[in-house]
C-alpha cells in the first residue's frame, strides 16, 4: 500500500491526578478507553475506508504524573506489557482496520521499581507492532538511566525500534523528543518513512519550538510526520486549554498538509502518499538532504563529549534503584556543572 489516509486525532484528555484510589483511577482509564474507541470509530466513518492510520496524543488514558513516587504511579497510571488496556486498544484497531498509534505508561516486568513512557503502534489485526520507550525525559525514567541493564535485557535494536508495516516503516516519537534531531535521525538511518508523534503541547498561531521542530524533522529525513496534539487535559488545575490544538501533518518536504484549530478534532487528516516519498528520496540533487549527511565526521564529538551520562538510576553493583525526589533536575544540574568544567558553558 502507498497511499493511504492518517489522522492526528485531536482529542481530549481526562487526568487521574485527582482520582482518589487505584479502583478509580481503573475505571477513568477504561471511561477513557471507551471513549477514544467512539472516536476513532466516528471518525473512520466520516473519513471514509482510506483511512488506516490513526495518531492519539501523548499519555491520553491517565494525564501525566503528578509528584507521585514511582511505586505510586506504577499502580495508578501504569499498564502492563499483556494487560486489559493493550487488548482494548488491540480490539479497537481491528475493529477498524486501521494501525493505532500512541502513548501511555508502562509497567516492565525487569525493572519493578520504574516504569517507561511508551508509544506504540497497534496494527490492524490487533498486535503490537512496535513499543519505542522514551529516551528523553524531563521528569519521568527512561531507559537511558539504567542503560547497561536495559541492553543486557532488549538489547541494542529496542533502542530505535522501526516497524516494516503495510503502511511503510513506521516508528514513533515521544512528545518533546521531537526537539532532539538525534532520535528522528536514527530512526530514518533505521528506514523509518512516517512518524507517529504524540504530543500535548502548548498550541498557538505564532510557530512554536515543538511546530518548527516536526517541519525540520520531516524536512531533514524526509519523512511523514503526523502528530497529534492534546484537546485539554481535564482533573488538573492547569487551565484545560492550555494544551490545545495543531495538531497536524508535514509531509517530506516539511509542508504542513493538514492543521487542526482547538478542540477535540479529526480535522488533521490527509493522505500519506509513500510513492511520492521513495521516489524523492532516490531523487539525486542538492535538496535530497538525507542522501547528503556524512555521518562519521560527528562519531567521535559525540562518543566523546557526553553532556548527561547513563546509567544514572543504577548503582554501584549495577542494580536499578527508584528515583529520589528530584533526579531529573539533579542529574541537568550535574550537566550544566559538567560542561561548565569542560568550557562548554561560560
Amino acid at each position: 500500500m502507498t497511499s493511504y489516509g492518517a489522522l492526528a486525532l485531536q482529542t481530549r484528555v481526562q487526568a487521574i491526578a485527582q482520582c482518589a484510589d487505584v479502583a478509580s483511577c481503573r475505571q477513568q482509564i477504561n471511561a477513557s478507553l471507551e471513549r477514544i474507541a467512539a472516536q476513532v470509530a466516528a471518525s473512520k466513518a466520516f473519513i471514509g475506508p482510506h483511512l488506516r492510520l490513526v495518531v492519539l496524543p501523548e499519555y491520553f488514558l491517565t494525564g501525566y504524573p503528578m509528584g507521585e513516587t514511582a511505586a505510586a504511579w506504577l499502580a495508578r497510571g501504569c499498564v502492563a506489557v499483556d494487560g486489559p488496556e493493550y487488548e482494548r486498544i488491540g480490539a479497537i484497531a481491528a475493529d477498524n482496520g486501521l494501525f493505532l498509534a500512541g502513548n501511555l505508561y508502562e509497567a516492565d516486568r525487569h525493572f519493578p521499581d520504574l516504569y517507561f513512557q511508551t508509544s506504540f503502534i497497534v496494527d490492524e489485526s490487533g498486535d503490537v507492532a512496535l513499543r519505542y520507550r522514551r529516551l528523553i525525559s524531563q521528569f519521568g525514567p527512561t531507559p537511558y538511566d539504567v542503560l547497561d541493564r536495559y541492553l543486557d535485557i532488549y538489547g541494542v535494536d529496542s533502542l530505535f525500534p522501526v516497524a516494516d508495516t503495510a503502511l511503510g516503516r513506521l516508528a514513533a516519537v515521544a512528545s518533546e523528543e521531537i526537539l532532539f534531531p538525534e532520535i528522528s535521525r536514527a530512526l530514518a538511518l533505521r528506514g523509518a518513512e512516517v512518524l507517529c508523534h504524540s504530543s500535548s503541547e502548548v498550541a498557538s498561531p505564532a510557530l512554536t519550538p515543538k511546530n518548527a521542530a516536526k517541519r525540520a524533522r520531516a524536512y531533514e529525513n524526509h519523512v511523514y510526520v503526523v502528530s497529534a496534539n492534546t484537546a485539554g487535559i481535564g482533573g488538573i488545575d492547569l487551565p484545560n486549554a492550555s494544551v490545545d490544538g495543531a495538531s497536524q501533518i508535514v509531509d517530506y518536504e516539511g509542508q504542513v498538509r493538514i492543521e487542526a484549530a482547538v478542540g477535540e478534532s479529526m480535522a488533521a487528516n490527509a493522505d500519506l502518499n509513500l510513492a511520492a516519498l521513495r521516489e524523492f528520496r532516490h531523487r539525486p540533487g542538492m535538496f535530497n538532504l538525507f542522501t547528503r549527511q556524512r555521518l562519521a565526521l560527528f562519531g567521535d564529538l559525540y562518543g566523546s563529549e557526553e553532556v548527561c551520562p547513563p546509567n544514572s538510576l543504577l548503582d554501584e553493583d549495577g542494580q536499578v534503584r527508584a528515583p529520589p525526589p528530584g533526579h531529573s533536575l539533579s542529574v541537568q544540574n550535574e550537566a550544566i556543572a559538567n560542561l561548565l568544567e569542560r568550557g562548554v558553558l561560560r
